[in-house]
């Protein structure tokens, strides 16, 4: 199998999981801690093409700076929804798993192991 990589949220009860379910698999996944280490536009543009979505799918709406952000906003293009995800990478939906030359979130954890 190719790496394994996990963006990841050590206080997120799904990527836990996720992260769990890897292990359960015999998988050391590479761990980024994306909030740390957050992501640039490139890279984030490269995880979109592989989820096959846009920037406003990859946010999590329920927080509070989407809405802070006016992120909401249809008027914003894509340049603008990928610098608010790398100026704001808590708004990135958790965790993403990339294998094989693809992304999935895992949400639930389980939608995973499609990529493995």
């Amino acid at each position: 199998m190719t790496d394994v990589a996990i963006l990841h949220n050590p206080r997120c009860s799904k990527s836990r999981a996720t992260l769990e379910l890897l292990a359960a698999r015999g998988i050391q996944p590479h761990v980024v801690d994306y909030l740390k280490t957050p992501l640039d536009t490139d890279e984030l543009e490269r995880i979109l093409g592989m989820l096959g979505i846009g920037p406003r799918e990859l946010m999590r709406k329920d927080e509070s700076a989407y809405r802070d952000l006016g992120l909401d906003d249809p008027q914003l293009d894509r340049s603008e929804l990928l610098a608010a995800l790398v100026a704001n990478p808590g708004l990135i939906q958790r965790p993403i798993v990339i294998a094989n030359g693809k992304a999935a979130i895992g949400r639930p954890p389980e939608a995973i192991l499609d990529i493995l």
